[in-house]
């Protein structure tokens, strides 16, 4: 985990992990609600004041309480910029909205937006949430160990333990809601012709001779560093239902690019 510039994934557990213990249980859910709708790959320097805002529009259609729980959003956020992680404060384009929240009926369960996943990204998903959990067991064990000196002041091993293990609760939160939410796609019936989450594609340059091969991945799934991108990527909403032969345009920070579709696969 890289603290100087961590995903918002990462933030989101670094930033929990530092909370009391009843700060902590108030602020989790929402959150890693805000982590999910972004994308837990994602990082501040990427997000727009736009998008902040429409976070808080949408949360002001849907959620009668928005108000208190964009508080709690708009406190990472702040975070985020004291520790340099933003060059911005977006907590500040989060305002809540008046007038505009639909009422829930009494006993209507929230409705939870489904996590479209792989077959493989959904075991890899599950493993990681049981290694997780044999994490805890141990973490929990180092404070035990660590609780035993009674100067709790002084006492750095139990201030790492329990940070270790705030953060991996944190995570074991955010995979347990993804895993219930998840929806695996069905890859053998997906339509052949154009490119979809599970697919693999090949961009092509035929001027520079370069050639980009990737294999497109909802949200939860992204790893760039293996060539796994997000549908929600510049590149995986330029290729997202193209076929093949079609010029794809990409948005980039350096201008728009441009690159021809050169093979699908799966």
């Amino acid at each position: 985990m890289n603290d100087r510039n961590p995903n918002l994934g990462e933030a989101a557990s670094i930033y929990l992990a530092g909370l009391s213990a009843e700060k902590r249980t108030a602020s989790q859910q929402e959150i890693y609600k805000f982590v999910r709708w972004f994308g837990r790959e994602r990082f501040f320097d990427s997000m727009k004041p736009s998008e902040i805002d429409n976070y808080a529009e949408q949360a002001s259609r849907t959620d009668a309480g928005h108000a208190d729980k964009l508080a709690l959003v708009r406190a990472f956020l702040s975070y985020a910029r004291k520790k340099r992680w933003s060059e911005i404060n977006l907590g500040t384009h989060l305002k809540a909205k008046k007038g505009k929240t639909r009422s829930t009926p009494t006993g209507r369960k929230e409705v939870v937006e489904p996590v479209s996943v792989t077959k493989e990204g959904y075991e890899k998903l599950q493993a990681e949430l049981s290694s997780l959990k044999d994490q805890r067991q141990e973490a929990i064990e180092e404070m035990a160990k660590a609780a035993a000196d009674k100067d709790f002041r002084e006492n750095a091993p139990l201030h790492a333990a329990r940070e270790k293990r705030g953060m991996l609760e944190g995570r074991i939160i955010e995979l347990e809601a993804t895993l219930k939410a998840a929806e695996i796609i069905d890859e053998e019936n997906q339509s052949s012709e154009g490119v979809d989450i599970g697919k693999t594609f090949v961009l092509a340059d035929p001027e520079k001779r370069i050639e980009m091969r990737y294999t497109l991945v909802g949200p939860r799934e992204a790893d760039p560093a293996n060539s796994r991108i997000s549908s929600v990527s510049p590149i995986g909403k330029a290729v997202l239902g193209k076929q093949k032969g079609d010029i794809v345009e990409i948005n980039a920070p350096s201008g728009k690019l441009k690159y021809q579709l050169k093979e699908i696969e799966g």
